[in-house]
């Protein structure tokens, strides 16, 4: 029954002509995309211009004559569809970290006479790691607050906080919170709004402009599948960008950078948001990545999303029943992103089976194996062809084997 659902779902599948867009290798399931995107067919012939003709032959000139130094707001309009996000929002560049420190020092500094900057305690270590460093410099309260109870903080307290700085979804288990009803909360107690897109750009409608939200970032390798490293991107609502004031202060975002003036001016809109030269040759990518979205509509993926991810729960349940295994990711559609997260005591042997096996996902300690699911290129048959390879794994101790016990850097 489950190879029949999944035919029939597949067949049925109106973005299955996108996975043509991909280079996904033979006989490897990816489930990954979470992590890191699969490479997409427009990407290598890019990069090969970019490098041999942009680069070797037109050197210097291609600041001018390829657009080099008009991208990270071009490629920032065209991510900001993907977004909700109209044109003028958005710029690409630079790494997630630093879009977060830049955008949430600015996000603090619209409201200079409040104290307290509420965050995730289940956010990314990064976000926490990077809302102390805010803490420390503006002399400011860094409380952890869970996103289903910002909204109750926001009420009682709301009047000394500076900046609600969550994610839509949790990087760990996939659970997905209600954007706008926490931006509605932060608005009403006259705080700025701050969203980690990370684990939802790509993956689901993020409507940022309807929902009113203020500062949001993202990076550009998970579902939007721009290559290790790509840069990242910050959103800053329009009616802030007059005001917004960030600490690093490159010459990319000055109002005339090639005057060379000692004195910085920020320079209009969002170009103000630049900071110095982007990584050309990952925007380059990146903008090429995002082709495979041509003519794609968000509420299409995000539809197949729920399907990929619900079919992934029934299979789950029927072929792995009494083995170990609980599911940390919501059953409701509602409250689930595009990945699902599994518990089990030998979460990375298993894991690392799978791997071996060509199904590829990821773990994060202690016990949650991780698996991601772009719509873009991964099928049904692809989830019960991996839940499948689970299941013979754990059935036959294939995982307690020496080879995938030891635990490598990158896990």
């Amino acid at each position: 029954m489950l190879t029949e659902r999944a035919t029939a779902l597949d067949a049925a599948d109106p973005l299955a002509h996108v996975r043509d867009r991909f280079l996904l290798p033979d006989g490897v399931t990816y489930l990954d995309g979470n992590s890191l995107g699969a490479l997409p067919a427009a990407v290598p012939a890019v990069i090969e211009d970019a490098v041999r003709r942009q680069w070797g032959t037109d050197l210097i000139r291609s600041w001018n004559g390829n657009g080099w130094w008009e991208a990270p707001l071009r490629t920032g309009d065209t991510l900001g569809r993907l977004i909700g996000a109209a044109p003028g929002q958005v710029v690409v560049g630079d790494s997630t970290s630093v879009q977060l420190f830049n955008t949430l020092v600015a996000a603090a500094r619209l409201r200079p006479d409040r104290r307290l900057l509420l965050t995730d305690p289940d956010h990314f270590p990064t976000d926490q790691y990077i809302a102390d460093s805010v803490g420390r410099m503006l002399d400011l309260e860094v409380r952890r607050v869970p996103a289903r109870e910002a909204a109750a903080v926001l009420a009682a307290e709301g009047a000394n906080v500076a900046v609600a700085a969550y994610a839509p979804v949790d990087y760990r288990t996939g659970e997905l919170y209600d954007m706008a009803a926490l931006t509605e909360a932060a608005h009403a107690a006259g705080a700025v709004m701050h969203w980690d897109l990370c684990h939802a750009a790509g993956a689901l409608p993020v409507e940022l402009d309807a929902i009113a939200a203020d500062f949001a970032v993202g990076c550009g390798y998970k579902y939007l599948s721009g290559g290790p490293g790509a840069p990242a991107f910050a959103y800053v609502a329009q009616r802030h960008q007059q005001d917004f004031d960030q600490p690093i202060t490159g010459w990319h975002g000055h109002a005339e950078p090639f005057a060379m003036s000692g004195t910085y001016t920020p320079g209009p809109g969002i170009s103000r948001a630049r900071i110095s030269t982007p990584p050309l040759l990952s925007l380059l990518a990146l903008e090429a990545a995002l082709t495979a979205f041509d003519g794609v509509e968000m509420k299409d993926v995000r539809a197949k999303g729920i399907s990929l991810t619900g079919f992934f729960q029934e299979c789950v349940d029927t072929l792995l029943d009494g083995l170990g295994f609980t599911m940390a990711t919501p059953r409701d559609p509602a409250h689930r992103g595009s990945q699902v997260a599994l518990r089990h005591a030998e979460a990375y042997p298993l894991v690392a089976a799978l791997t071996a096996r060509g199904v590829i996902g990821d773990m994060r300690a202690p016990d949650l194996l991780r698996f991601g699911f772009n719509p873009l290129y991964v099928s049904h048959a692809d989830v019960l062809h991996a839940v499948r390879e689970l299941h013979d794994i754990v059935t036959s101790g294939a995982h307690r084997t020496p080879e995938f016990t030891q635990r490598p850097t990158v896990t």
